[in-house]
């Protein structure tokens, strides 16, 4: 077994101040530090996935300081960073082919937004054929609206990993 650490979208719009500021996103970034790390001190590959919106976006949009990766866990030489245009981490993206080329068949991920982005490609990465580890706690989300009703970001959390537990993913 070879595991890797996939960091999905930890990106400046979504800390406080950010267009599209997630809630606690500042305690599952510490978590994230952890796990790099962790993940450097055990020669673990470190990927993270950068997320680029359409001109005219309110948020991600290249080229600007939002759609930087956080500073607090730049990326060094040695880890790869890989642009996406989609939930999803693996459509149109190189992300399969550089794991291959590794030889890893596990995946331990982490990052922002649970119930978009990181639930997207915990289920993709079912389908390419490899093993998950989500870390929950290494993840944010916000406070979603469905008719009208507010449905809190605790409880998006909650129910999105919920929902991956099992089938396409082990909790850590």
């Amino acid at each position: 077994m070879k595991e890797a650490l996939l960091i999905i979208d930890v990106q400046n719009d979504y800390f406080p101040g950010g267009a599209n500021e997630l809630f606690r996103p500042l305690e599952a970034e510490g978590r994230i530090r952890e796990l790099i790390a962790e993940s450097r001190a055990c020669g673990r590959p470190v990927i993270y996935i950068q997320h680029f919106n359409p001109p005219g976006d309110t948020f991600f949009r290249e080229g600007t300081f939002g759609a930087e990766i956080s500073d607090r866990i730049r990326p060094q030489a040695e880890d790869k960073v890989i642009i996406k245009r989609y939930p999803n981490s693996f459509l149109e993206t190189g992300l399969d082919d550089y794991l291959k080329s590794l030889r890893v068949d596990t995946l331990i991920i982490c990052g922002m937004m649970t119930h978009m982005c990181v639930d997207t490609t915990v289920r993709a990465a079912m389908d390419y054929g490899y093993q998950v580890k989500l870390a929950a706690d290494a993840c944010a989300t916000m406070d979603l609206t469905l008719n009208g009703e507010r449905i809190p970001a605790e409880v998006v959390q909650k129910a999105f990993i919920a929902a991956l537990d099992g089938v396409f993913a082990t909790i850590i």
